[in-house]
């Protein structure tokens, strides 16, 4: 396991190094969108953004986990579809190729005229990624890889990564928007059950470098396999009253039932996978999800950082349906092996109900208490 551990890792700061390697070339990044559209539109947004980043991201991370351990191939998913658009309108197979010649080249067929950042992002794609984390390395538990699958979600909140916020003022730890929302996911998930087991949150933009005013990032990681719960972080203290985050697109029941039990600790931050980082941080002790907009690349890792942590991701919908049966039983997680029926595209694996990421059982009774309240959920 430490060697996947350290594999996951290690691609995690690969991938926020090309995210902020895309950043830091501004006139290209305008170049560099492409919207989603078909199935692969998430129906939640007006305009939802593909970019080169994306793709180039998830598809480093397939090569680089499927080269070290053959067994996941085949069976590291990801958000994205690898085609992308060149100048002329005509798609192009992202991938990484078997030298930084090969990969500019490819590249440059969508970056054209741009020679020198296609011959930068393949250096990038090819670079080796050294850790130096004693932790990382000294975690010795086994877990078979060919028992594994992987969700990826290569830059989560692609909205705030294109719009670049860096003037959002926190509250109480945490950003209503801007980049710093924007993070690379990667989970892994038991094939057969369908439960996290391992998570690896990277935040490419977590702070400015005070003296290259350069962008450095940080990353956490947790552990839930079996009855062993490994951990990057500390649990979070208990609160007496939760604090919950929300997107700002909640319906508005959802936020009139739960003000009273927060009191004045109702906050608000985009991007599922910051929100669910949030609780796992302990800046807030739960994230409430009504509708079905996020999705298995979303939810696994941190669900995996949670479980290790002793909280965990529940399907909202499933949890109340049990509460008003009167099963007394705990509340069904999510799981990450089964696609919806019926469904096509991105919505196959849509956390369709909406969910609860927590902390602590005692704030997620309380939750679920609260929102079986309200007529229609």
């Amino acid at each position: 396991m430490a060697g996947l551990l350290q594999a996951l890792v290690g691609a995690s700061e690969k991938a926020a190094h090309i995210a902020r390697l895309c950043r830091r070339e501004e006139p290209l990044f305008q170049l560099l969108v492409a919207e989603k559209t078909g199935a692969d539109r998430n129906r939640r947004f007006l305009q939802d953004f593909k970019t080169l980043a994306d793709v180039l991201i998830q598809e480093v991370i397939k090569h680089d986990l499927g080269k070290e351990f053959p067994e996941l191939r085949g069976h590291i998913h990801g958000e994205e579809s690898n085609e992308f658009k060149n100048g002329q309108g005509e798609p192009v197979a992202v991938r990484v190729c078997a030298t930084p010649g090969d990969t500019a080249a490819l590249l440059l067929s969508v970056l054209e005229p741009e020679r020198a950042a296609a011959e930068l992002l393949a250096a990038a794609v090819h670079r080796d990624v050294t850790l130096e984390d004693v932790e990382v390395a000294g975690v010795t538990l086994s877990i078979p890889p060919q028992d594994l699958a992987i969700w990826i979600d290569p830059i989560d909140s692609t909205n705030e990564y294109i719009g670049g916020r860096e003037d959002v003022a926190p509250v109480d730890g945490i950003a209503p928007a801007g980049l710093c929302s924007a993070l690379v996911l990667i989970g892994a998930y038991d094939r057969q059950t369908g439960c996290p087991v391992l998570g690896v949150i990277n935040e490419p933009f977590f702070r400015r470098d005070p003296l290259t005013h350069r962008w450095q990032g940080r990353y956490h990681w947790g552990i839930a396999y079996g009855d062993t719960r490994l951990c990057s972080l500390s649990p979070p203290p208990l609160r007496p009253a939760p604090c919950v985050v929300l997107s700002r697109a909640e319906g508005g029941a959802v936020q009139a039932a739960l003000g009273p039990l927060c009191g004045d600790r109702l906050r608000f931050a985009a991007g599922a996978g910051y929100k669910m980082l949030c609780v796992i941080l302990g800046l807030a002790d739960a994230y409430v999800l009504s509708e079905g907009s996020t999705f298995a690349w979303d939810a696994c890792a941190p669900h995996a950082i949670l479980r290790a942590l002793g909280g965990g991701v529940v399907a909202l919908a499933g949890a109340l349906w049990g509460r008003r049966a009167g099963d007394a039983g705990p509340p069904p997680e999510l799981v990450y092996n089964c696609p919806a029926e019926g469904a096509v595209g991105a919505e196959r694996w849509a956390n369709r109900g909406g969910l609860v990421a927590y902390a602590h059982p005692r704030h997620l009774e309380a939750v679920l208490a609260t929102l079986a309240t309200v007529p229609g959920l």
